[in-house]
């Protein structure tokens, strides 16, 4: 009874109470295991479950969100001894995460609490709870005590790191609250997966927790080891990312002359110089009429992803196959929670081919003038998932989008 609707309203209708496969475990230098996959070898992507993993999947029924937890971090570890700790299941090196314990929490509650706010009229990321969590970090005595407290500025030294030369990540993710009124975080430890992904790769201090964020407070400037880090997490109640609301279509501007990524670079990390720098292309698509920049690399204009989601082709294939595809995970696009929960349920289907593989915009427009496009979308914590209704490229404006009910 689904099968005439546009593939997004699929993904929101699909049902009853929505089931997710866990965070794969296994190691790979801290990242997923392995998987082939027509594409360069040495990359890491998230594997399919067996149908026992399956079943201890999280349970989301009538998923509606709550809130949303955001952050950034602005550390690096001391890599006189190598910048690669030793990885461990619980997310970080033993020797940094012992000095780390939830049991420590101290809780100081706010005196004045603020009004609930209106639903229907929430602006995203401008609505803020009551409280903060806050952890600071040294290179003499590692972490401090978690502390759980009202809401409040940070105090930062001009001089920090961060602010000059970003060195500094971030993550986020949202918590659903279903039909039994419990609240529910969505996957989140795929999000601290990739938050430790991250980490390593800026050689910043690992951590146990969830929902973890961390600010440089290192007092000087120059490219050097920051001494002391303040880990912070703060939620914000969210309505639809998109000024238009939730699962209407969006426009997008593809213009090479822009990149975002590159490889050997940053880009599957989160990390906000991914995302100051991509503010003044970002400002060309808008003068364009378009509300987002689909991002392309390499000389053949590979498709990579949008710049607040990943990106989805739902077509008819080259092969004639009825085909779900996106850009494989090469270090250059950011590993979604939501794009792989999308996987996981496709697969799940078993309807229709899908694929991690390289798509460029000569096979996106020819699949156009052939009429094998069904649908593209995106997929992000913040937006969800969001149909694309079209592209601007090399000047011409192309649909992407229609309803097919």
């Amino acid at each position: 009874m689904l099968e005439g609707l546009p593939f997004t309203l699929r993904l929101a209708l699909a049902g009853g109470p929505w089931r997710w496969r866990p965070a794969p475990s296994g190691r790979c230098a801290g990242v997923w295991p392995r998987r082939g996959l027509s594409r360069p070898a040495g990359r890491c992507v998230p594997p399919r479950l067996s149908a026992a993993a399956r079943s201890e999947s999280l349970s989301m029924a009538s998923p509606r969100p709550v809130a949303s937890a955001a952050a950034a971090v602005f550390a690096r570890q001391d890599c006189n001894n190598g910048c690669s700790a030793e990885y461990t299941e619980e997310g970080g090196s033993k020797e940094v995460v012992d000095t780390f314990k939830a049991k420590d929490l101290i809780i100081t509650p706010a005196t004045v609490l603020k009004e609930k706010p209106d639903p229907d009229t929430l602006v995203f990321g401008t609505v803020f709870t009551d409280h903060m969590l806050t952890v600071e970090w040294s290179s003499e005595s590692g972490w401090e005590k978690p502390h759980i407290k009202p809401l409040q500025n940070l105090s930062l030294h001009p001089g920090s790191s961060a602010f000059h030369y970003a060195v500094e990540l971030f993550e986020g993710l949202k918590a659903f609250r279903g039909v039994d009124n419990k609240i529910r975080l969505f996957r989140p430890k795929l999000n601290m997966d990739r938050m430790y992904r991250s980490a390593m790769r800026a050689t910043l201090p690992t951590f146990r927790l969830c929902l973890c964020t961390f600010a440089s407070l290192q007092p000087s400037l120059g490219v050097k080891k920051p001494t002391k880090a303040l880990i912070f997490v703060i939620l914000s109640p969210v309505g639809p990312y998109f000024s238009s609301g939730s699962f209407n279509p969006v426009s997008l501007w593809a213009n090479p002359k822009y990149v975002r990524a590159w490889k050997g670079g940053t880009g599957d990390c989160k990390m906000g110089g991914n995302y100051g720098s991509s503010l003044f292309a970002q400002c060309e698509a808008i003068e364009n009429a378009c509300q987002q920049v689909l991002w392309l690399y390499g000389e053949d204009n590979q498709i990579t992803e949008v710049g607040t989601m990943n990106l989805f082709l739902y077509w008819i294939n080259e092969n004639g196959e009825e085909e779900l595809a996106t850009p494989p995970l090469d270090g250059i696009i950011l590993p979604g929670v939501t794009r792989q929960s999308i996987l996981d349920l496709a697969h799940n289907w078993g309807e229709f081919k899908v694929s991690e593989r390289y798509l460029t915009m000569d096979d996106l427009t020819t699949a156009l003038e052939e009429s094998r496009v069904r649908e593209m979308f995106g997929s992000g914590t913040a937006c969800v998932v969001c149909p694309v209704s079209k592209i601007l490229y090399k000047g011409e404006v192309r649909p992407t989008w229609k309803f097919l009910g």
